[in-house]
């Protein structure tokens, strides 16, 4: 099964519901809203409907990422530190308790942790990296991980396996290494082109990589709505 969406809402809410099955809400990463909010949004969404959770940056950015200007609670200098990089602090698991029940207020599967360029594999990431996921309560929620930052096969694979995480991935870029499910994000091409307007020849290897497995598929470029729309009509959703 392949559902394909935005990440953000691309058109009206309504309109949204009629064309797509699933959605990755972005404003959780920068700046929860209320919990009633979401609450909203699950009764107006159809039967089926699958919304997915970006994890609040609080606990994979830090402070210092250009990110956090979205952000409307103020840090304290001395308190940056604790911020980011899944450091097993006090103020990152709060992020995740407040993740958790939006999560749980959407009635979400799943939770994507995106990782910045600058979370870099060295044995302090991989500390803190085990210590988080380690010290969370998952319940039943599949856990998605998109790492940058020059993270070989290798690494990903062994991080995956040790905490069970699905290995989140642009497949026109760099194949998937684990995890019971697809997550695909779509970020333009050939790096980070946002303004890049997916092909037909780029849709239809993105519909052959996509089978034989559940997969969301998440356009996230200027023009997700559009490319969105034609690859429903290459995996027949």
């Amino acid at each position: 099964m392949t559902r394909t969406g935005c990440c953000g809402w691309a058109e009206s809410q309504p309109k949204y519901f009629q064309d797509f099955k699933v959605l990755e809400i972005q404003d959780t990463f920068y700046q929860p809203g209320r919990i009633k909010k979401y609450e909203k949004w699950r009764a107006r969404a159809p039967y089926g409907f699958d919304f997915l959770v970006k994890a609040w940056q609080l606990i994979t950015h830090e402070p210092r990422s250009p990110t956090y200007r979205r952000l409307t609670v103020s840090i304290p200098e001395e308190k940056k530190k604790c911020y980011g990089s899944f450091r097993p602090t006090e103020e990152v698991f709060g992020a995740w308790d407040a993740t958790v029940q939006i999560a749980t207020a959407l009635r979400a599967r799943t939770i994507l942790f995106q990782s910045p360029a600058s979370f870099l594999p060295n044995d302090e990431n991989r500390k803190s990296l085990r210590a988080f996921f380690s010290g969370i309560d998952r319940s039943s929620f599949i856990l998605a991980w998109e790492p940058r930052g020059g993270w070989e096969e290798e690494d990903i694979q062994a991080v995956c396996k040790d905490f069970d995480l699905v290995h989140c991935v642009d497949p026109l870029k760099a194949r998937p290494l684990a995890g019971q499910i697809r997550y695909f994000r779509l970020h333009g091409l050939p790096g980070y082109d946002l303004k890049y307007k997916y092909s037909d020849e780029d849709l239809c290897k993105l519909s052959a990589l996509s089978g034989g497995a559940t997969a969301y598929v998440l356009f996230n470029n200027v023009w997700m709505l559009e490319d969105a729309k034609r690859f429903l009509q290459f995996v027949g959703e």
